[in-house]
């Protein structure tokens, strides 16, 4: 069994995948063809965001996105410590400060009734991460960052296709970025990302960021980086876009089976009545997971931990933690646990999973009561 099968998604997109590639190959256009423009045009329409920007990667995403609002050495970013590392690495690479703020203990997002008390003089942003694919409580901390002028940047480097009080992740704030890394919902054959906004100027300097901030050629206007998505990234993404609504509908299919069978045996996530989410991950928590991951290898079921370590725990990022204890992300890391997610997940699959999992869960629990 695959942890995420994408061998069984190229199969089904095949010729329209190999199709894309190849008119990549006649035209010759490998940076900046014309496949850049038209993934940027259909993503920004799919989203309603007024542009799309594409990049290199999702970490590029955010690392512009933070170039692109001013962002330096001294700034404080309000942000989440129970993220990929990439939320709070480019942070720290532009030389300002990540200050953590707990989580909802509920759904692993960023908790909002908490951001205010850490909001102080040097605040420049709030960048909130859609976890395994769920948006955050966007409208309650775009409020906030109001109240106190910020712009927010929202993460949403999994939960492309979410949707929220009716409108779509990557549209729900100042920024958003988003990954095409191959293991998420909508991905590439590489490395791949992209950035939105409603904000003319702010579109203007990421697509001058991108280009190691050129205006135009050998016009260097601002500091930028080599930031561009290649044109056969962008063409494998244009191919797989016209089965993404029902590959979505999938994931939610594996995602309901897996509730079904799962709900008041395991603890589950808890997920808002009022957004979807693009099940990057399908995530519950057990107590004993090195034993839990344990059997299930044993039964040939992989499994993933996002993540095991909080961001204000981590070697390099300790010092920065400004004495942030978190103990919410703390106790969801050692507990969360992903179970294979994917729009080619069967439901018999699913299910093996969910009985070697109960099993497993009762086996850890016996044993944990005869310590």
């Amino acid at each position: 069994m695959e942890f995420i099968d994408l061998k069984s998604q190229y199969q089904a997109s095949r010729d329209l995948i190999n199709a894309r590639i190849q008119a990549v190959l006649d035209h010759g256009q490998y940076i900046m063809g014309p496949e850049v423009a038209e993934l940027e045009e259909r993503l920004a329409a799919y989203t309603g965001a007024r542009h799309c920007v594409t990049v290199a990667s999702g970490t590029e995403a955010l690392l512009i996105a933070l170039m692109a609002l001013g962002i330096r050495s001294g700034d404080e970013i309000v942000t989440t410590p129970f993220t990929f590392i990439a939320t709070a690495e480019v942070i720290v690479l532009l030389g300002a400060v990540p200050v953590f703020v707990d989580v909802d203990a509920r759904t692993g997002n960023l908790d909002p009734a908490l951001v205010e008390a850490r909001i102080g003089a040097r605040t420049r942003a709030i960048m909130p991460v859609a976890l395994y694919g769920q948006p955050a409580d966007m409208d309650e901390i775009n409020a906030l960052a109001a109240r106190h002028g910020l712009p927010v940047i929202e993460d949403a480097a999994q939960s492309f296709g979410a949707d929220y009080r009716g409108r779509k992740s990557c549209n729900l704030s100042t920024i958003a970025g988003t990954s095409f890394f191959p293991s998420k919902p909508l991905g590439c054959y590489g490395d791949g990302g992209a950035l939105f906004t409603s904000d003319d100027d702010l579109a203007r300097a990421m697509r001058d960021i991108r280009v190691h901030g050129q205006s135009r050629r050998y016009v260097h206007t601002r500091i930028g980086v080599g930031g561009r998505m290649d044109t056969l990234q962008c063409a494998v993404v244009l191919a797989k876009l016209g089965l993404f609504d029902w590959e979505l509908g999938q994931r939610r299919r594996a995602a309901a089976t897996y509730d079904a069978l799962l709900d008041g045996k395991v603890d589950l996530l808890g997920r808002g009545t009022d957004r979807s989410s693009a099940f990057a991950q399908y995530t519950v928590l057990v107590e004993r997971r090195h034993d839990v991951q344990r059997a299930l290898q044993e039964a040939g079921i992989p499994t993933a931990v996002h993540y095991p370590v909080p961001i204000h725990m981590q070697p390099a990022y300790a010092h920065l933690s400004g004495g942030a204890t978190c103990p919410v992300a703390r106790a969801l890391a050692d507990r969360v646990m992903s179970l294979p997610m994917g729009p080619y997940l069967p439901d018999e699959d699913i299910r093996r999973v969910c009985a070697a999992l109960l099993e497993a869960v009762d086996i850890s629990a016996t044993a944990a009561m005869s310590i």
